[in-house]
């Protein structure tokens, strides 16, 4: 493949977890698995000389001044058909993947990643504006798009049910679990990260992800106060996302302020200790395109609790308990279980430390290649 392929890079750099993990994991997969194909990363409302070092030499820069939200205004509301490549130069395929394609010029081929159609599927968990938009530009993105990547069965199922799209149009890759996730049992390093976020000593629940309703926080905090112990914290980390304000509403009206600790957007570089000193991991989200974190917190050896919506029981397998989201008194009496259950524990910790070897970045990043190599092809 001579031609360069450009990745739309913007939210590797704009986002912390979520899809900004997704991409940044991708493209450092990629770039160990394929040191000769020339790529181009696009990077909206960048400059070239305060960009760090490309993932690898193939890797070439291609920054815009022009921001994220004036990109979105440019290409999804006014519908200007400015061509990226107007940025990353000629190009023989674009890779989008954060939900929404740009314009192409003609014989571009064009690949998408979809995540998740949550907005359709969960549309309380988002504001009525991002709804709007969404619906207004992913549907047209991906009946635009030359190719789909789905994260999930549970995904491609979604495209094809709600959107109509051709099965033979999605493929299927899985999001993987990075290497440094593995089981932390140095006392020290797991005091250093109690001290760091003042978690004290208590024995703690934990759950990661961003404060949104779509994670389910507010039944979470409900089913954790059903537990009657006292010893016990849950320790939510995650930055704030949209209508986070009825979690904090629920932990004043519940008066869980001394139990509960919301510690905000948690560095990659800790959470394999903070995962590691936890006694529990809960995941009970209402809707998911994957959900990498309870392969992270199985990595690290703790027992899972999800939910058993969406792609979350096609992730975890056999190994988590799988509850409805929806339920409280379910989601405490599986907390309690795996609190508690020693024999539970370790069934769930031996079956998570199988599990997560399904799930790899450079298996991912060696589908992609193939994906990519066909697509090109196609174009000839």
């Amino acid at each position: 493949m001579n031609q360069p392929i450009a990745i739309d890079y913007t939210s590797a750099l704009t986002q912390g977890g979520g899809i900004g993990r997704y991409t940044r994991e991708l493209i450092t997969a990629l770039a160990a698995e394929d040191k000769q194909t020339p790529y181009r990363l696009f990077a909206a409302g960048q400059r070239r000389d305060k960009l760090a070092p490309s993932p690898g030499s193939n890797f070439d820069w291609r920054p815009a001044r022009l921001g994220e939200k004036w990109f979105a205004r440019l290409w999804h509301r006014a519908h200007i058909p400015v061509p990226i490549e107007l940025w990353t130069g000629p190009i023989s395929l674009l890779h989008a993947p954060d939900f929404t394609l740009p314009p192409t010029r003609q014989g571009t081929r064009t690949l998408l990643t979809v995540h998740d159609l949550s907005f359709i599927r969960a549309p309380e968990t988002s504001t009525p504006a991002l709804r709007a938009y969404l619906n207004a530009v992913v549907p047209r993105s991906v009946a635009r798009a030359d190719h789909i990547i789905a994260v999930s069965a549970a995904t491609q199922q979604d495209l094809i049910t709600l959107y109509g799209t051709p099965a033979d149009k999605i493929s299927i890759l899985h999001n993987g679990v990075d290497s440094h996730f593995r089981r932390v049992d140095d006392q020290e390093a797991l005091q250093a990260i109690r001290n760091r976020y003042k978690l004290g000593d208590a024995p703690y629940i934990l759950a990661v992800g961003t404060i949104q309703p779509r994670k389910n926080y507010e039944r979470l905090v409900e089913a954790f106060r059903c537990l009657e112990r006292s010893d016990v914290r849950l320790v939510i980390a995650g930055g704030k996302g949209w209508l986070a304000s009825p979690l904090y509403r629920c932990i004043e009206a519940l008066h869980m302020q001394d139990r509960v600790k919301l510690i905000g957007f948690v560095d990659d570089g800790d959470l394999p200790a903070l995962y590691s000193g936890a006694r529990v991991f809960a995941f009970p989200s209402l809707y998911e395109g994957f959900g990498i974190p309870p392969l992270e917190a199985m990595a690290c050896g703790v027992p899972v609790v999800t939910s058993n919506t969406s792609s979350l029981p096609e992730v975890v397998g056999d190994a988590a308990l799988c509850i409805d989201p929806y339920n409280v008194d379910e989601l405490a009496e599986a907390l309690r279980t795996t609190l508690s259950d020693e024999t539970i524990r370790q069934v769930l910790i031996t079956k998570g430390y199988t599990r997560i070897r399904q799930f790899t970045w450079q298996a991912t990043a060696r589908q992609l290649r193939k994906l990519y190599a066909k697509l090109a092809a196609d174009s000839v």
